[in-house]
């Protein structure tokens, strides 16, 4: 096995092993070098592909770069050590034996995919090439060899598209909405059939003038032929792989999820297999339990006759995977075994990709599922009973940062009764989200930027949309399906999603979203419940969730939910695990209450000027600023007093004889004071006093810098009876609560 090299010391391990020409290739399939430990090295994919090899899963063989040489290429000016090209030969050899195929052979040539893979999953952030090895002779090889014409030129035209797009760059412009081959696609569509149609049902002549179609369109973008060499090919893919490392979106992604850019990505390289070949064929993502909800249910989504990137890119909108075993029970039924030897094995919920060609199953990738906040919640508790996994583990599979997603409201019961959805679609990510829609990403980034509430909302989400989903409230799609790149990415973001909303129109070009006869213009509020898959047009008003109402509301039947049961005993695992106590700000009895009821143990900062803001209470404090006298002072702080001992009360009582730090009053003065001419003229009428008086008094309290003027302990030593008056509310508060048989510790 070879030696992990961390983030830190990939650098110098690089050049040593550069220097003795080291291992970069690792294989797997019959003979297999690595294992699932090797994320550092191998990367997510390619250590988990070597890992399913070995527990006996089908696995396409193939071999894979190792991480180790995009530090190099990064290092040495995008060049490679000079061991690699023989090791990626051997690799092929590897294949080809496997196969028995030969790599750009004109009687049964081997096709390869070339895909990313670095140490943490980041799903659709870097490229994926397929068919790679086809050209204008080894075309015609595979149609003579599978005897399918039809599966050959559909072969080729996609792996134009693919690496024109990914290695060539022929990629959408600044301020287009569509892909310069997709929009081939549809303008050959038109110019045949005079409307859309699905690309399944494109003739063997379609694809080949498809095909002539894209060349030109690469032509024209980059001024040189499409490379035919198979191995020309290949090493462009490979760089193209370890260059998407650094596009926009892998560089968003990595600074979100903190990433770091040291680590690097593997290349994997793996013998094709073909969902493309005909009706007992297809491509699928699933997950061996919901990532939504975290229900125990075999979950995900299929395409018959088509290809991976078809499911995950949202073109088409596949079927529930469930339905597989009415189009291929025998598929199925291996699938289910895969699902259950993949749990038993990783001990965690997958997430895998798998080919089916003519009947039989490949496994192509899995991977630790991303899922919702609820749906970890749910996964952990289930595999704690379940005795796959250990109370600890349990907690350390519910990340802290997404708690808070479990306290999301979702739509109020009442009003979702009264609102009429105008759409439906698949529940990608649970949840209720209002804003205005958004059908570009630039712009809504502005919107959000701006403050709007933002839903973004697109025909299906591409990787370049990242920066408009991170700002949005929630993501709507007409296409697509729970696999698809928006499902996924909103599932970890825990944002709301609906995805394959098929009943809306996308209109780029007009900027407009058509639904059963009404239309939707930018900036126009609609909803969506990534729970149920409903979309409603306007802003539906939104209620706690069952965790919220249970502990704020002390709702008994949120009590009685799973979800609340589930959080409480996370919550109880979490006390046995710390060492740390918490305290809150609270400035409130309401919010001490709050804090109590999720766990705080005291009050690290009451701020007593925020109780002086509400009611009456402003009122009186800025008569006793005003006050010329002494005197004058004391009365004003007289009427303040059983404010503050009422609020105290409130506290000590929700704390329950937890302690609480209390800050007197720390402003400067000024700050309570009405700024505009209008407020302090309708300040003089109600206090009876001229408003020159008021005006002068501002301007006498004025300060350049605040934070270093006259506040704090400054402002008890110029005013001790501003001091005495809330120390007197605290302990006569005290006394109160303490004489109820409620332990006080201010």
């Amino acid at each position: 096995m070879a030696k992990k090299v961390g983030a830190k010391s990939a650098k110098g391990a690089i050049g040593a092993i550069g220097a003795k020409g080291g291992k970069y290739v690792y294989l797997f399939g019959q003979k297999t070098d690595g294992n699932g430990g090797m994320k550092p090295l191998l990367g997510g994919k390619g250590a988990n592909l070597a890992e399913m090899c070995r527990i006996g899963l089908p696995v396409p063989p193939g071999f894979t770069i190792t991480t180790e040489v995009c530090s190099y290429y990064y290092d040495h000016k995008r060049t490679y050590p000079s061991a690699l090209k023989a090791q990626m030969e051997t690799g092929l050899a590897s294949i080809e034996r496997q196969t028995g195929k030969k790599f750009g052979d004109m009687k049964n040539p081997l096709l390869v995919s070339v895909r990313s893979g670095a140490r943490d999953s980041m799903p659709g952030m870097m490229d994926t090439i397929l068919n790679l090895g086809l050209n204008d002779q080894t075309v015609e090889a595979l149609a003579r060899k599978t005897n399918n014409a039809r599966f050959a030129w559909d072969c080729y035209r996609r792996f134009i598209q693919m690496y024109g797009d990914v290695v060539l760059g022929v990629q959408k412009r600044a301020g287009e909405d569509h892909e310069p081959f997709e929009i081939v696609i549809e303008s050959l569509k038109h110019d045949r059939y005079h409307r859309d149609i699905e690309d399944t049902k494109l003739t063997v002549d379609d694809l080949k003038e498809l095909v002539l179609r894209f060349k030109a369109l690469v032509k024209e973008r980059v001024r040189r032929e499409f490379p035919a060499s198979p191995r020309d090919q290949l090493m462009g893919a490979v760089g193209a792989v370890f260059g998407s490392w650094m596009n926009d979106r892998a560089i968003v992604y990595r600074r979100k999820y903190c990433i770091p850019t040291e680590w690097g990505t593997a290349v994997n390289v793996q013998a094709m297999v073909y969902g493309n070949t005909g009706e007992n064929s297809g491509s699928g993502v699933a997950f061996t339990r919901n990532p939504a909800n975290g229900n125990k249910e075999f979950y995900g989504e299929f395409l018959i006759n088509a290809q991976g990137e078809d499911v995950v890119a949202g073109v088409r909108t596949p079927e529930p995977v469930a339905q597989l075993k009415n189009h291929l029970p025998k598929a199925y039924q291996e699938l289910e075994r895969i699902r259950q030897t993949l749990e038993k094995h990783f001990k965690d919920v997958q997430d895998f990709e798998f080919t089916i060609e003519d009947g039989v199953v490949y496994m192509l990738q899995t991977r630790n599922g991303k899922r919702t906040a609820m749906a970890a919640l749910k996964f952990s508790m289930d595999m704690y009973k379940e005795k796959l996994i250990d109370w600890k583990t349990a907690v350390m599979r519910n990340p802290a940062d997404q708690l808070e997603q479990l306290l999301a409201p979702v739509f109020d019961t009442k009003e979702l009764a009264k609102a009429k959805p105008i759409a439906s679609g698949l529940p990608a990510g649970p949840g209720a989200a209002s804003g205005q829609i958004y059908l570009n990403a630039d712009r809504a980034v502005a919107a959000a930027e701006k403050g709007q509430p933002v839903l973004l909302v697109r025909l299906e989400t591409s990787p370049e949309d990242l920066r408009g989903m991170i700002a949005a409230e929630g993501i709507l799609t007409a296409r697509g399906g729970v696999s698809s790149h928006a499902a996924l990415v909103a599932r970890q973001m825990g944002k709301v999603c609906v995805c394959g909303a098929s009943a809306i129109e996308v209109d780029y070009g007009t900027r407009k979203v058509t639904v059963e006869g009404q239309t939707f213009s930018e900036g126009d509020f609609m909803s969506i419940d990534g729970t149920s898959g409903k979309v409603y047009a306007g802003r539906v008003k939104t209620a706690p969730s069952e965790i919220v109402a249970g502990l704020i509301d002390n709702d008994e039947a949120a009590k009685k939910t799973e979800k609340f049961k589930n959080f409480q005993q996370l919550m109880k695992w979490c006390d046995q695990a710390t060492r740390l106590g918490v305290r809150t700000n609270a400035d409130t009895p309401e919010q001490a209450a709050n804090a109590i009821a999720f766990g705080a143990q005291g009050i690290g900062l009451t701020r007593t000027e925020h109780m002086f803001f509400e009611g009456n209470r402003i009122d009186a404090m800025r008569e006793m600023i005003l006050a010329e006298t002494l005197d004058e002072r004391k009365a004003a702080l007289a009427k303040l007093l059983p404010y503050q001992r009422e609020d105290f009360v409130g506290i000590f009582r929700a704390l329950k004889g937890y302690p609480a730090t209390i800050r007197f009053l720390d402003p400067p003065l000024h700050e309570f004071l009405p700024q505009t001419e209008g407020q302090q003229g309708d300040l003089a009428k109600k206090l009876g006093v001229p408003v020159s008086r008021i005006h002068s008094r501002v301007e006498q309290l004025h300060e350049f810098n605040p934070m270093l003027g006259f506040r704090g302990c400054r402002l008890g030593i110029g005013y001790p009876e501003i001091s005495a008056m809330q120390a007197r509310a605290v302990f006569e508060a005290a006394a109160i609560v303490q004489k109820e048989g409620i332990k006080v510790r201010p």
